[in-house]
């Protein structure tokens, strides 16, 4: 399992209704910023040996982050919310920044918005 952070224009990042952010403007972001870059696709080793794979075109990745080549920092667009798994205190300053660029604001999976 594990624990979301969202980055959401919307009330709460479950909401169906409210502003979307686009992926024009997601991609523009990231092409932006020298800490990111677009991934499309992650992969992960399971435990017995087999292997997991995602793809997204809007997945990015923080590539500054200390865990890249291992873990990863990943940043994931999907239906007008960016979330992250389980983001470390590195990851959540980078996603407190990219909010504050887009207007929008940081959320927990409970609901509970997080300070810019």
């Amino acid at each position: 399992m594990g624990y979301d952070v969202h980055i959401t224009r919307r009330e709460f990042f479950w909401d169906e209704e409210g502003e979307a952010i686009g992926a024009d403007e997601w991609t523009a972001l990231v092409e932006a910023d020298p800490d990111l870059e677009m991934a499309g696709a992650a992969e992960a080793a399971t435990g017995d040996g087999a292997g997991l794979r995602y793809e997204n075109p809007l997945l990015a990745r923080m590539a500054t982050h200390p865990e890249a080549d291992t873990d990863g920092a990943w940043l994931d667009l999907r239906e007008g919310v960016v979330t992250a798994k389980n983001p470390d205190d590195v990851l959540l300053a980078k996603m407190k920044a990219v909010a504050a660029l887009l207007g929008a604001k940081l959320q927990g999976d409970d609901g509970e918005d997080y300070p810019l």
